[in-house]
């Protein structure tokens, strides 16, 4: 960390005991994404973050805690959002935050060197009434594009406290921190000289404004954003005004019309509209742009959003993502499976004694998250955060938007996609940064079929050592364009309309360290608790299956469909019962299964290919349904798991007769 913040934060940072702190202060961050309110949280907070959800909702909640001059102040990061619409989980959560809760300051933001797009949010916030200090962050940035902001003339014009900031050097934050600290017990908040959006506009506002306070609605919304909420016909105010006084709705309908009369447009967009021209006048008032040269960030740019460049830019990041995640984690997999071994071989099917039990089940469901889950997912999770700071990220999304419409989805699900060839856990919880629920379920939907580190040992092992590379290959362009067919059937069961991208495109600028090692360590945590436990519980209870001798009659309860329909043997039938628990196992218990490691002897090439695309379609693993269930609900991981049952068996009986004939 920088010299400069080391001394702020000998200001900021204080033993507890030496202090008798009063009435704590909770500050929240708001703002856009990628305008570093991250680095800023973690500057104030530290090492006392706490990552969880927030109560109810699938979005991730992130708090800490600092001293600051004998106060203890509460920081809560809130999700990076535009708005204050009902478009995504992450905006209505925000919104209600700040409604609801009444942090003592709202620290917002902004990223000085695209300052008009960031005041958008900004005047949101000022319509909210929110005990407001504007963060005027990335001032280094904007100074290299020649941009100078007079901090003091935009601080007179927006009404609060504006605070110059570098954060990623940790320049400002103490100032900062005192600006909010300030406001915070204050609770002052004076920025309504700028919220003037024309006469015909204020005066509809007014009078709504005065009807909902008449008739006490407020509901905590101060009175005159729930007007201007209902003039843009937001479906949750009016929901919930409607079901108080349906006048006040009709009311504002009509008064909506007027506005639209007027200006020979809808309502929502007058309004959208006078924001930017706010925004755009403040710019003009307080900012300066000198020439410059073109920097490296915007060739940079230029080339990632080509129309030709662009795409194999994109499609090189994929590839050296995936490369780099399965090279490393092999070879970090194959270190820790060999220092691992030493403690004794983990066989999936070992004994049946009460010790074979403890040992194979709880030590190897252990052994398998150390040696299939961490190996792949840390480099990934780390390569991840690298080009997620850097920027190159969004522009992939961007170049892939058209692409990912196909199967009803935008550019930014081809992050939780590509996250889902590492492991299907944390990629399903990726899919919080969708806007709707509908989006967030079409992409965990698409990664279940994904193939997955455990689903690409079965391939490598199966399929590419005992057939052929050649054919793992067509395994894998099997899978994706079965994810892509399913994508389309799913775009059309499940009810809703598709969004349309909206994503910020921060300039390139080189990875923080620190930022790509707090997001691979919270990200990290976050997955081992959930799929550890499972693969322990997991194993173990296919160690007692097997232990009770269950095993073998479960699996020829299975034959009609794995020998009749899928031609296989039907001592397969065990290999897909413990497929459920980890992928991996059925490769892993084959060897015990058929008593020897060559396994040509007992499957034909046919067979051997038809069992991978089992294996890498049907029901997800234990970890998998969990993480299923815990986003969306038993109900819908149940419908999800029987759609991936009945595609491997379609797929597999079709499979296994064609291949019959050419092979």
């Amino acid at each position: 960390m920088a010299a400069h913040f080391t001394k702020s934060a000998n200001k900021m940072v204080q033993n507890s005991k030496d202090h008798v702190l009063s009435r704590n202060l909770t500050i929240a961050l708001a703002g856009n994404a990628n305008v570093g309110k991250s680095v800023v949280f973690n500057h104030l907070t530290g090492s006392s973050q706490i990552i969880g959800n927030w109560p109810g909702k699938t979005v991730e909640r992130a708090q800490g805690v600092l001293n600051f001059e004998g106060r203890k102040v509460v920081v809560i990061d809130l999700p990076g959002i535009y708005s204050f619409s009902t478009f995504s989980m992450e905006e209505i959560v925000s919104r209600e935050y700040i409604a609801f809760e009444h942090p003592d300051a709202v620290i917002n933001v902004v990223d000085a060197s695209v300052l008009e797009r960031n005041l958008f949010f900004t005047i949101q916030l000022l319509e909210m009434e929110a005990p407001l200090v504007v963060c005027l962050n990335q001032v280094d940035v904007a100074k290299k594009k020649g941009i100078s902001i007079d901090q003091k003339r935009l601080e007179q014009t927006l009404g609060v406290p504006v605070v110059s900031t570098v954060a990623i050097r940790g320049e400002g934050i103490y100032e900062l921190t005192k600006a909010a600290v300030k406001v915070a017990e204050s609770k002052s908040q004076s920025g309504k000289p700028c919220l003037k959006y024309g006469v015909e506009i204020e005066e509809r506002i007014e009078k709504l404004a005065q009807a909902i306070k008449s008739e006490n609605l407020a509901s905590g919304y101060p009175s005159r954003w729930i007007a201007i909420k209902l003039l843009e016909s937001d479906p949750e105010i009016r929901k919930s005004i409607d079901s108080k006084s349906e006048k006040i709705v009709r009311e504002s309908e009509v008064l909506a019309e007027e506005i639209s009369r007027i200006h020979e447009e809808p309502c929502f967009a007058v309004i959208a509209s006078k924001r930017y021209s706010l925004a755009n006048r403040i710019v003009a008032e307080v900012q300066k742009q000198s020439l410059v040269k073109t920097t490296v960030s915007e060739k940079l740019d230029w080339v990632a959003t080509h129309s030709v460049l662009g795409y194999a830019t994109s499609i090189g990041v994929i590839v050296g993502l995936l490369l780099w995640t399965f090279t490393v984690g092999g070879l970090l997999s194959t270190l820790f499976s060999d220092t691992l071994n030493f403690f004794g071989p983990i066989n999936p099917t070992f004994n049946g004694s009460l010790i074979g039990i403890l040992w194979n089940g709880v030590f190897g469901g252990l052994v398998a998250g150390i040696t299939l889950v961490v190996p792949y997912v840390v480099p990934f999770y780390v390569m991840l955060a690298m080009i997620e700071d850097s920027g190159i990220l969004t522009r992939v999304a961007f170049m892939m938007d058209t692409a990912m419409h196909k199967i009803g989805l935008h550019g930014k699900a081809l992050i939780p996609l590509i996250l889902g060839y590492g492991c299907s856990v944390p990629a399903i919880r990726a899919c919080r940064i969708m806007e709707t629920r509908r989006e967030r379920l079409l992409a965990a939907f698409a990664i279940t079929f994904a193939p997955c580190a455990a689903r690409t040992i079965l391939i490598l092992g199966l399929v590419a050592a005992f057939v052929g590379v050649g054919w793992a290959l067509a395994l894998y362009a099997l899978d994706i364009a079965i994810i892509f067919a399913l994508g389309r059937i799913a775009l059309r069961i499940v009810p809703g309309q598709s969004t349309g991208l909206i994503m910020e495109m921060h300039s390139f600028k080189v990875p923080s360290l620190s930022v790509i090692g707090k997001q691979t360590l919270a990200r990290t945590k976050s997955l081992i608790y959930i799929v550890f436990p499972t693969y322990i519980a997991g194993s173990a209870l296919v160690q007692v299956l097997y232990a009770v001798g269950v095993l073998m009659p479960m699996s020829d309860a299975l034959s009609p469909l794995t020998v009749t329909w899928l031609g296989l043997p039907v001592k397969t039938g065990i290999l897909l019962i413990l497929g459920i628990v980890r992928k991996e196992f059925i490769l892993l218990a084959s060897v015990p299964v058929f008593g020897s490691t060559n396994l040509t002897l007992f499957l034909t090439p046919a067979q051997m290919i038809t069992l991978a695309l089992i294996g890498i379609l049907y029901i997800p693993c234990l970890s998998t349904i969990a993480v299923l269930a815990k986003e969306f609900g038993w109900k819908t991981a149940a419908t999800i798991s029987a759609a991936n049952f009945v595609t491997a068996l379609i797929a597999g009986g079709i499979a296994v007769r064609l291949l019959s004939l050419v092979m």
